[in-house]
């Protein structure tokens, strides 16, 4: 099996939670309160100032957008990869009630960034399926 085949596969969130965990163990900050890693002066005169929270909520935006465009795809891999999207929420969502150091804000947001993973990659295979049955059934 090639590496685009198990990506395709892989729910991406899967990674963003292992490495919110391996973090959290390792004693780091996750919360909206943690230090600030760097900053950078904007031109408005302001300052954009980036913590661990913020870092892990940009990841999780750019994982959505992957696996929203992964779920345009149909097949069995697609189905196989919603299954384990769904599984993966259900982790974090349990986590998240839980555990400790995710009950914060950041977890939360994360964890409903996967359940829109989820619901967006079931109504969109299940529309693509829809169309591609009415322009097949002709």
């Amino acid at each position: 099996m090639n590496l685009f085949k198990i990506v395709a596969v892989i729910p991406l969130f899967v990674i963003l939670l292992i490495f919110y965990n391996v973090m959290a163990f390792l004693g780091i900050n996750l919360g909206f309160n943690a230090e600030i890693l760097f900053s950078m002066p904007l031109p408005s005169g302001g300052e954009l100032s980036l913590n661990w929270s913020s870092i892990f909520i940009l990841l999780g935006v750019f994982t959505l957008y992957i696996e929203i465009i992964k779920s345009t795809n149909t097949g069995t891999t697609t189905i196989v990869e919603h299954v384990l999207s769904l599984v993966v929420f259900i982790a974090c969502l349990m986590e998240l009630m839980l555990v400790e150091f995710a009950s914060n804000s950041t977890f939360l947001i994360i964890t409903l960034m996967s359940l829109l993973d989820v619901a967006a990659g079931f109504n969109i295979t299940i529309a693509s399926a829809r169309r591609d049955f009415t322009m097949g059934g002709g």
